[in-house]
C-alpha cells in the first residue's frame, strides 16, 4: 500500500467519530436520491413517456454522470457557509458535521413520510448553521454574507425563475404547435420528454449530490484527514455518485405522486416544458455554485407550465402547503441542528 494511502487509512481508522460522520453523509446522499427521484421522473411517469423502471434507471444513470462533472456547489458547502478556521482539526468539529447530518436526515425522512417535496439542500444547510451556532456559542462562526448570497437569495429566486421559464416555454409551445393535431403532438412530446427527463436528472446530479460531497469533505477537514485548501478527493465524488444513484434506483413514489399529479394535470407538452425549464434553471444555479432546492425549482416549473393554459389548472391549495414547507425548512433544520449538536456534545 502506498505510504500516502496507508497514512490516510491509518488516521481514518483511528477516528470512530469521523467514520460515523462519513456513514451519515452516505446515508444522506442515499436518502437524497430516493427522496428527490420524483424531481426528474415524476412528469415522465405520469404522462407515460416512460415506464417506472426505465424512468428510474435513466434518472440513476444521469444523476451519476452529473455528480462526476461538477464541484461548484460542493465548494460552496465546504467553504461558503462556515467561516474559515472554525471547523479545524483537533477542535472536535466532526461533531458539528454529525449533528448537521442528523438534522438533515430527520427532516428529509419526515417530509418523505408525509409525501411533501422538501428541500434536502436547505435541510442540510440549516442543520449546519444551527450546529455551528451551538458549537461556537455565537454568531461569528457563520459566513452570513455567503448564506445570503448563496442560499437565501437563490431560495427565493430559483423557484420563481423555474415558474416563469416553464410558463414561457409552454406559451412558446402553444404558439409553435397550435395547428398540430393532438395525437401527433402528444407522440412528439412523449419522445422529447425522455430527453428532458435525462437533462433534469443530469442537472440534479450537478447540484443536489454536491451537498453530500461538500459536507463529507468538510468532515475530512475537521477530522484532520486533509487540509482546508485541498481539492475534493475523487473517492468522495465517486462514493457520492454511486450512493445517489443507488438511492435514486429505490424510487420515490410518495413524493412522486405529489409532484406528478398533485399540483396540476400533466400532459406530454407541459411535462416537457416543466422538465426543460427545471433543468435550465438548475444548471444555471449550479454554474454559480448556488446549492438550490431542485424540488422547489421543478415543482414551480410544473406550476408555471400548468398555468400557461389557465391559472385555475394549478391546484393552488396544494402549492401553498408545499411553499410553506420550503419556507420553514431552513429555520426548522437549524433548530434540529442546534438540538442535535447539544446532544452530540454530551458524548
Amino acid at each position: 500500500m502506498p505510504p500516502s494511502l496507508g497514512t490516510f487509512w491509518g488516521r481514518f481508522a483511528m477516528t470512530p467519530l469521523l467514520i460515523a460522520v462519513i456513514v451519515c453523509a452516505v446515508g444522506f446522499a442515499f436518502v437524497n436520491g430516493f427522496h428527490d427521484t420524483a424531481n426528474a421522473i415524476a412528469t415522465t411517469v405520469y404522462t407515460r413517456a416512460l415506464g417506472v423502471g426505465a424512468a428510474i434507471a435513466l434518472a440513476a444513470v444521469m444523476n451519476f454522470v452529473g455528480t462526476l462533472v461538477s464541484q461548484n456547489v460542493a465548494k460552496t458547502i465546504t467553504n461558503g457557509i462556515v467561516m474559515p478556521g472554525v471547523l479545524v482539526a483537533g477542535s472536535g468539529a466532526e461533531r458539528v458535521i454529525l449533528a448537521t447530518l442528523i438534522a438533515a436526515l430527520i427532516w428529509s425522512l419526515f417530509t418523505w413520510w408525509r409525501a411533501i417535496p422538501c428541500s434536502s439542500s436547505h435541510a442540510l444547510i440549516g442543520g449546519l448553521i444551527g450546529a455551528t451556532l451551538v458549537f461556537t456559542l455565537g454568531l461569528g462562526g457563520i459566513n452570513w454574507v455567503g448564506v445570503l448570497e448563496k442560499v437565501v437569495l437563490p431560495l427565493f429566486t430559483s423557484p420563481l425563475i423555474g415558474f416563469f421559464v416553464g410558463f414561457l416555454l409552454m406559451k412558446l409551445i402553444f404558439g409553435l404547435f397550435a395547428r398540430m393535431q393532438r395525437p401527433h403532438a402528444n407522440k412528439l412530446f412523449l419522445r422529447l420528454q425522455i430527453l428532458s427527463a435525462a437533462f433534469v436528472a443530469f442537472a440534479h446530479g450537478t447540484n443536489d449530490s454536491q451537498k453530500a460531497m461538500g459536507i463529507m469533505t468538510l468532515a475530512l477537514v475537521a477530522g484532520g484527514v486533509q487540509g482546508a485548501d485541498a481539492p475534493i478527493p475523487f473517492w468522495v465524488t465517486l462514493l457520492c455518485a454511486v450512493t445517489l444513484a443507488a438511492g435514486t434506483s429505490i424510487g420515490g413514489w410518495r413524493v412522486m405522486k405529489t409532484v406528478g399529479s398533485g399540483v396540476t394535470k400533466l400532459n406530454p407538452a407541459n411535462g416537457f416544458a416543466a422538465q426543460t425549464a427545471s433543468a435550465l434553471t438548475i444548471e444555471a444555479m449550479s454554474l454559480v455554485g448556488a446549492p438550490i432546492s431542485t424540488t422547489q425549482v421543478i415543482t414551480c416549473a410544473v406550476m408555471g407550465a400548468g398555468s400557461a393554459r389557465r391559472l385555475r389548472s394549478v391546484k393552488w391549495a396544494t402549492a401553498k402547503s408545499i411553499v410553506w414547507t420550503w419556507v420553514i425548512t431552513l429555520p426548522v433544520a437549524a433548530v434540529l441542528g442546534a438540538a442535535a449538536m447539544a446532544l452530540v456534545g454530551l458524548f
